[in-house]
């Protein structure tokens, strides 16, 4: 059992006998078979999934259900972002009840979403004046927080919950809400206020179903609405029935109606009363996700979030699904020659993570036996060596690294030493034999008793990693060769072409720009190393005639941000593409909360295309 060591003052509550429970589980599943992968969170219980798709990633936003709760004890949201959607990143918690000062408690279900550079994340909490759940909302520069109280009070308050946020392509905002009600009203721009009145939704049979047994709720509909648009017919996914509830959906011609019930997206089932919806598209697939009570003491009220993808019918209803624990494929491959987080996690047994003194989130409490799970991680021609960032206030273990399950084949063991102090860090390597091609990874900690060690972020070198990539490129497919995975848009439309690549079969382009900094982005926030000098080179390509193209960095910390031009000069022009090429010193002061590499142009609006891109 895990419980607060002498060696970790200001541990966090343990999660007892959850985790004598999952590790009794792993131990259970361990041969022949890799981890599932739902629920994809098992560090803590999650709650009503809000997934949002920006620059290449999915961040998923949720609540998190308190150990033991016997009732929806929430202090706080967090957030989670994925490129590959089984490889999850926690970024901790960026807002909680308290960041709202007229907020007593509860920090139940919402949604961000992005607008005008800034991401705005909708929740509902109880307002500490009149005691009514009222809406409120955060702002934030970063997908990942941290974020702030944008009014200073509640955008809307009747007493009614779960908020969720809808973008036309008129780019009219509508803000829909409510238990027992149906609610919307019409945000302005700033997306911090609303033009006219909050308006009651027609809550009739033929919109949202037919509920029986109960007199005051005469239709299905119960809680958490989830509104999108697809082919010009818009979608409410909600919460219907209680209780337990399930996941039905009605379709509209217009965001305000009317509806027309459409069925069940997701029956009764997982361990929890309550379920709550979040769809997106991405990369190419749809993707559905819920929550229910899968992990080890998990149920009602400690709940947590799961995914599923799908594929739309020919006429755009959607289809009934189930809960699975193997949830969604993969996209892509992950990049081992790259730094990624140890958060980073699949599947993860006895592990949790904090704050770290470094930034971002380190996985700290780990025991002997205890392990992580890294899905599809790209080897490609052969790994020779791993490095990891390392602290111990104890005498410290090994990490080994074993391919496709917790005991499979031994490619490379580290050993780390007592450092002083479990946020005094070091940086481990050794050597790595036998990982070529593509394998889940297991990063398996061992050693004495007690808590051994914390890690921050792992390595490889040596090898040629997903998309061809040579190791010491930070960004993810720069050869373009895997479409668009890994990479966004500052404005414009990103799309991958072929027939007219640099090198291989495809090429990025970017069309419909309105402003010089529209551009080609990636986020590389948990790739750089503060004050260290980074080489860029990637090839440009304009529709018409060569562009004054740049590479820029934007690097954003403690509220601040500083744009690093990383390509002072032109050094090859061939075939009509130009070479960019630059070294600079990437520096900044306080806590880095975000970094975006992009190619624009300094002036004009021209499309470009862009090519075997690397940053190293």
């Amino acid at each position: 059992m895990k419980v607060a060591s002498p060696l970790r003052p200001g541990s966090p509550a343990r999660r007892g006998a959850l985790v004598i429970m999952a590790l009794i589980c792993a131990v259970m599943m361990i041969p022949g078979t890799a981890r599932a992968d739902n629920p994809i969170v098992q560090t803590i219980y999650t709650a009503d999934p809000a997934p949002l798709v920006h620059n290449g990633r999915v961040y998923l936003y949720t609540g998190h259900d308190e150990d033991g709760s016997t009732y929806f004890t929430m202090k706080e949201w967090r957030v989670w972002s994925s490129a590959d959607m089984v490889n999850w990143t926690d970024h901790g918690s960026p807002m909680s009840v308290a960041t709202f000062s007229w907020a007593s408690a509860d920090a139940w279900a919402g949604q961000t979403v992005y607008r005008n550079g800034r991401f705005y994340w909708y929740v509902p909490v109880k307002d500490r004046a009149s005691g009514q759940m009222a809406i409120g909302v955060g702002v934030s520069d970063s997908p990942t927080g941290p974020f702030t109280d944008a009014i200073g009070h509640p955008l809307v308050r009747n007493g009614e919950i779960d908020p969720t946020v809808f973008i036309d392509d008129d780019g009219q905002a509508y803000l829909y809400w409510g238990n027992p009600n149906l609610w919307y009203v019409r945000l302005n721009a700033d997306m911090i206020s609303y033009s006219g009145s909050p308006t009651r939704i027609p809550l009739t049979t033929a919109g949202f179903g037919t509920r029986t047994g109960d007199a005051n709720r005469p239709t299905l509909y119960e809680e958490g609405p989830w509104v999108f648009k697809r082919n010009g017919l818009y979608y409410n996914v909600f919460a219907a029935k209680c209780c337990s509830e399930f996941i039905g959906y009605s379709t509209a011609p217009g965001p305000t109606g009317p509806w027309t019930y459409r069925g069940t997206v997701m029956p009764t089932q997982g361990s929890s009363f309550t379920n709550h919806p979040g769809v997106i598209d991405f990369n190419g697939g749809s993707y559905f996700f819920y929550h229910n009570g899968a992990l080890p003491g998990g149920g009602g009220f400690t709940r947590s979030v799961a995914v599923e993808k799908f594929s739309y019918n020919a006429d755009g209803t959607i289809p009934t699904m189930t809960m699975t624990t193997t949830g969604a494929p993969q996209v892509g491959t992950l990049n081992p020659y790259v730094r990624q987080e140890a958060e980073t996690i699949a599947w993860e047994s006895g592990v949790e993570t904090e704050p770290s003194s470094e930034g971002g989130m380190n996985v700290g409490w780990i025991e002997n036996g205890d392990y992580v799970k890294v899905k599809g991680v790209a080897f490609g021609s052969g790994a020779t060596s791993f490095a990891a960032r390392v602290a111990s206030a104890a005498s410290g273990g090994r990490i080994e690294l074993h391919l496709d399950s917790v005991n499979g084949s031994l490619v490379g063991t580290c050993t780390v030493p007592g450092t002083g102090g479990w946020q005094t860090w070091t940086t481990v390597t050794c050597s790595v034999n036998g990982a070529t091609g593509t394998h889940d990874l297991y990063l398996k900690y061992t050693g004495g008793s007690g808590y051994l060690f914390n890690v921050n972020w792992w390595q490889f070198t040596g090898g040629t990693g997903d998309g061809g990539d040579t190791g010491g490129n930070l960004l993810a497919n720069g050869d373009m060769e895997s479409g668009t995975t890994g990479w966004g848009t500052f404005g414009g439309t990103l799309s991958s072409v072929t027939g007219s690549a640099h090198g291989g079969s495809r090429a990025l382009s970017i069309t419909g720009r309105t402003a010089s900094w529209n551009g080609i982005t990636q986020d590389v926030t948990a790739k750089l190393t503060n004050g260290k000098s980074y080489t860029t080179s990637v090839w440009v390509r304009s529709q018409s005639g060569t562009p004054s193209a740049k590479a820029t960095l934007a690097v954003t910390a403690d509220g601040t941000t500083n744009y690093i031009q990383l390509t002072p000069a032109t050094v090859v022009n061939t075939g009509g593409w130009t070479k960019l090429t630059g070294t600079a010193t990437v520096s900044w002061s306080g806590t880095l909360t975000g970094a975006t590499f992009y190619v624009e142009t300094a002036s004009g609006t021209d499309g470009f295309t862009i090519d075997d891109a690397s940053f190293q």
